[in-house]
C-alpha cells in the first residue's frame, strides 16, 4: 500500500496540525442522486446481457446499441456545462443572481508570480473571486494560499494534480484524486473545499459518484476567456463581457496564463477592465460560498 494510500485509510474528520474540519465540506445542497444518463447506461448493459444470453445470434445488434451508447456518454463528458452526467452548477443560484452578483473564478493556481498580481487587483476594485486551485500547488506555496483566504476569497478543489488524462479515470481514481486534494486544501488553509471543477472541464459518468462521496458539489462556467491559449486580452475581456448579466460564472486563470506579446499574463491585463465593466453595470461579485443556495 502506498504512503498517499494509507492516507486515505485515516479518518475523515479533523485532519493535518491546523485542526481542518473536513466534516465540514458539505456542499450547500443536499447529496444529489445518480445521473440518469449513467443509470440508465447500466440498465442497458444489464439489458445487453441478457439478450446475448437468450439469443447469441444477435450479437451484432447488441455490440452496435452499446458502441453507440458509448459514444453518447463521450459526447456528454466532453460538454462543460451539461446535465445529463450529474448536477452541474454554471450559473448561481437565482436568488443570488437578483441580488445583481456574478462570480469570477479563477484556475489553475496559485502561481507565485501571477496570483499575488491578481490579488492587488481584486484588492483595489473591492472584489472577491473563488479561486479553484490545483492541491499540489496549495502544497507547494502555502503562504500563498492562505493569504487568498486572508483577503477574503475562497479556494476550492480543482484536483489535486490537473491529469491530462483525469476525465478517463474510474470511480477509483476520481476519489482518491478528489479525497487527497481536500485534504491537501483542508491542511494548508484550514477550510475543507465545497465545490470541485474539473479540469479543463471534462468528465466521465464515473465522476458523479465519487463527488457524491467527496460531499462536493461540480461547478463549471457560463462562459471562458480561454485566457490559458488567447494571447490577446481584447479578444478575452470580449468573450467574458458578452451579454454580462447577474447570475454569471466567469473563468479565468492565474496558473498556466497565456501572455501578451509583452511577456504579461493575460489575466493581469483582462481583470482590471472585468472588474470595471462588472461595476459600471452595476453588478457585484460573490464567492461561490457566499452564495444563497
Amino acid at each position: 500500500m502506498s504512503p498517499d494510500d494509507r492516507e486515505l485509510e485515516r479518518p475523515s474528520g479533523r485532519v493535518g496540525a491546523r485542526g481542518a474540519d473536513m466534516t465540514s465540506a458539505a456542499p450547500p445542497k443536499a447529496v444529489p442522486r445518480l445521473a440518469a444518463v449513467p443509470l440508465l447506461s447500466l440498465v442497458l448493459h444489464a439489458l445487453a446481457a441478457l439478450a446475448l444470453v437468450a439469443e447469441p445470434s444477435a450479437w451484432r445488434w447488441v455490440l452496435g446499441a452499446i458502441v453507440v451508447n458509448h459514444l453518447v456518454l463521450v459526447a456528454l463528458s466532453l460538454m462543460p456545462r451539461g446535465q445529463w452526467l450529474g448536477p452541474n452548477m454554471w450559473r448561481l443560484p437565482k436568488a443570488t443572481a437578483r441580488r445583481d452578483a456574478v462570480a469570477i473564478t479563477i484556475d489553475d493556481g496559485p502561481d507565485p508570480d501571477v496570483t499575488p498580481r491578481v490579488l492587488d487587483i481584486l484588492d483595489a476594485h473591492d472584489a472577491k473571486a473563488t479561486f479553484f486551485c490545483i492541491a499540489r500547488n496549495v502544497a507547494e506555496h502555502p503562504e500563498l494560499a492562505r493569504d487568498i483566504v486572508r483577503r477574503g476569497h475562497a479556494i476550492e478543489n480543482h484536483s489535486e494534480r490537473h491529469r491530462w488524462y483525469f476525465a478517463l479515470m474510474g470511480i477509483g481514481g476520481f476519489t482518491r484524486e478528489l479525497d487527497r486534494a481536500q485534504r491537501s486544501i483542508a491542511v494548508v488553509t484550514g477550510r475543507a473545499p465545497q465545490f470541485f471543477r474539473a479540469p479543463a472541464g471534462f468528465r466521465s459518468p464515473f465522476l458523479d459518484p465519487a463527488l457524491r462521496r467527496t460531499r462536493l458539489m461540480l461547478v463549471s462556467w457560463t462562459r471562458r476567456g480561454f485566457d490559458t491559449v488567447n494571447r490577446d486580452p481584447d479578444a478575452v475581456l470580449r468573450r467574458l463581457l458578452h451579454r454580462l448579466r447577474a447570475g454569471d460564472i466567469l473563468l479565468l486563470h492565474d496558473g498556466h496564463a497565456a501572455r501578451t506579446a509583452a511577456g504579461t499574463p493575460v489575466i493581469v491585463e483582462v481583470l482590471p477592465r472585468l472588474l470595471t465593466a462588472i461595476r459600471e453595470a452595476q453588478l457585484s461579485t460573490v464567492t461561490l460560498r457566499s452564495a444563497d443556495q
